[in-house]
């Protein structure tokens, strides 16, 4: 890696035809121009990693370990949690009486 101290205003070239010109110096930030060819992309890092990321993330996975996984993940439910979400009595009478 090439370290160098640049002040706003000055420039480095990357080879012929490749110009970044410091603009703006700030205590946190630095603000880049970059004269570059038209069919050259030029992209944040980030924005890169982030895309190869979704991309891996949206690659189709084998469905017996989609379901593995969904397994391992889900609440197991006992009769207790089924009985204590069911309810008993559900007379007009019981239920006006409850809200």
């Amino acid at each position: 890696m090439l370290v160098m101290r640049r002040r706003a205003g000055e420039s480095v070239l990357i080879g012929a035809e490749i110009e970044i010109e410091i603009l703006e110096v700030g205590p946190t930030r630095v603000k880049l121009g970059i004269v570059a060819p038209e069919q050259l992309a030029i992209a944040r890092k980030e924005v890169v990693l982030t895309r190869a990321e979704n991309l891996t993330a949206s690659r189709a996975s084998d469905p017996r370990v989609i379901a593995w996984l969904s397994g391992k993940l889900a609440p197991t439910r006992t009769s207790e949690t089924v009985n204590s979400l069911t309810v008993r009595n559900n007379s007009p009478k019981t239920l006006a009486n409850s809200r």
